[in-house]
């Protein structure tokens, strides 16, 4: 494995590099990969639940996801597949969900799992981190989170005192609670509705007209701006399509805030809340739910976490020997070729029934045209499905869910 020093994120670069370093974009893609070296999602934004419904994971699956904030490819344990493979390109992400591998399984019992992950903001979480997690720690992992951000803080700090105010995604969402108080909408006012119909009336009042304002429009016409959601300039373009960004993010934030009860829905609590509600009933992700820690516990050594590059991985294994592919929105970054090189390893490794399930920051899978049809027509788009994954999906975010099937599998 690479040196998880921040600085030595060589993959990251390299997946987003396309253009002249001298040139407009090339300094775009520069300036992202600069803001990507440290931690940027605390907590992955695709929905898990949606996830696992697509895939329709079996014993006998073998997984293979991208990493990202951990949340989902530990949640996905709960499905009971035979293997997980969580890859990243960032040291950071691969560093956090090492440590929430150790947690489940040395930290003692639920209350003290989910207090670490869930609440993240309490002294005591220190204290299980010396005691229960750090000794089981590999050297790289442990220098990483005994060591300090760019501003000075011990990385494991966070964990006392809001972890999800952290990271890159952090960050940007603190940026917008400023922001927005800078214009007298407080957003955690949201979380206070009492039903769907009040949640409504809150975002039509008071956050839509936000993006009517000048300098919103202006703020967000910058692909820089939106660096703080992991979106590099490439993938800005495929998010605005032909409409104004401010508009896209309205459409965006308006069916976070409106589609989905709050009761049921944890990214609309960091969204605007940044962290998770408080008390048993909160809303959390599946890998930190009272019903299913026991099941996390027992299968947490059929999961590894890798540094790598997916399609390399890919690469090191046997015809016909995975099932299961999850891309999250990394080929919206991709081009034409690092698509085609992608398809034919998954293409070669898929057994038959298998599913590959992404996100696009557009609406329309990004695929036909751009994946040759030796290829492609191999799998079967499943567009009704992925409209209704795409409306339910309750992080919101994403312009469209797709579901891929290998052959005519149902």
């Amino acid at each position: 494995m690479a040196s998880l020093a921040p600085t030595k994120n060589h993959a990251v670069r390299d997946a987003v590099h396309r253009h002249d370093h001298l040139s407009k974009q090339g300094f775009l893609e520069r300036a992202f990969t600069f803001a990507f070296r440290g931690l940027v999602y605390a907590q992955i934004w695709e929905d898990p639940a949606i996830d696992m419904e697509a895939l329709a994971i079996r014993p006998d699956s073998h997984v293979v996801t991208i990493a990202s904030g951990g949340c989902n490819a530990l949640s996905y344990l709960t499905a009971n597949p035979r293997a997980i493979t969580a890859v990243d390109l960032n040291t950071a992400h691969i560093a956090l969900n090492k440590l929430k591998l150790a947690a489940a399984r040395h930290l003692p019992d639920h209350d003290s799992f989910r207090r670490f992950f869930g609440e993240a903001s309490s002294k005591a979480n220190i204290t299980a981190y010396k005691t229960h997690i750090a000794p089981h720690l590999d050297e790289v992992t442990r220098r990483y989170w005994e060591g300090r951000d760019p501003i000075g803080r011990r990385r494991i700090g966070g964990f006392a005192h809001g972890v999800y105010k952290r990271g890159l995604l952090g960050g940007f969402i603190g940026a917008a609670h400023l922001l927005a108080r800078l214009h007298g909408i407080d957003p955690r006012r949201l979380l206070k509705a009492a039903s769907i119909e009040e949640q409504r009336a809150i975002f039509d009042r008071e956050f839509a007209p936000l993006f009517d304002k000048a300098f919103v429009r202006w703020l967000t016409d910058q692909p820089a701006s939106l660096f703080g959601l992991g979106i590099p300039p490439a993938q800005y373009e495929a998010l605005a399509g032909d409409e104004k960004m401010a508009t896209v993010l309205r459409e965006r934030l308006e069916k976070l805030a409106c589609d989905f009860d709050l009761k049921d829905n944890y990214f609309a609590w960091q969204a605007f809340g940044r962290g998770y509600g408080e008390g048993p009933e909160a809303p959390v992700p599946p890998y930190l739910q009272a019903e299913n820690y026991s099941d996390v516990v027992e299968r947490i050594d059929r999961m590894e976490i890798l540094h790598a590059n997916y399609v390399e991985y890919l690469r090191t294994q046997g015809d016909a020997s995975l099932d299961r592919y999850i891309l999250l929105d990394a080929q919206d970054w991709m081009t034409d070729e690092q698509l085609t090189d992608l398809w034919r390893e998954i293409t070669r490794t898929a057994r038959p029934g298998s599913r590959v399930l992404f996100r696009t920051a557009g609406v329309e899978t990004i695929l036909p045209s751009r994946v040759p049809d030796d290829v492609l027509g191999k799998w079967r788009y499943a567009a009704e499905e992925s409209l209704d994954y795409t409306r339910r999906d309750r992080s919101s975010i994403y312009g469209g869910v797709h579901l891929y099937l290998l052959g005519d599998v149902a």
